[in-house]
């Protein structure tokens, strides 16, 4: 995963950005909600995706399904606009995979 220019300049890990990436894409969610509370919906996610990286991945449906509900959940407390949340929690979930791939390759 490469980390590009806004990344360093934010000081993200690898991982807080792909999920920053991720919420922060949508142009409408950072027009609604403020930089500070997209990082910071951005740290959960990653601290949430990271303490279920050790789930089996073979049984993808049931970790993908498990991950979705803490995600839609964590978009929701958050106050992300719940018209652009399927398409965020999908863009999170392609991240969350292959950040867990990462983490279990390390």
């Amino acid at each position: 995963m490469k980390i590009d220019k806004e990344a360093e300049e934010m000081n993200f890990s690898k991982f807080v950005y792909a999920f920053y990436y991720a919420v922060a894409n949508n142009e409408s969610a950072r027009e609604l909600m403020q930089k500070d509370k997209l990082r910071e919906l951005a740290v959960v996610l990653t601290k949430r995706v990271q303490s279920n990286a050790t789930i089996d991945w073979t049984i993808k449906e049931s970790v993908r399904a498990k991950l979705k509900v803490m995600i839609k959940r964590t978009l929701r407390q958050y106050g992300y606009p719940p018209d652009m949340q399927k398409l965020a929690t999908e863009t999170v979930l392609a991240q969350a995979e292959l950040i867990a791939a990462e983490l279990t390759r390390e």
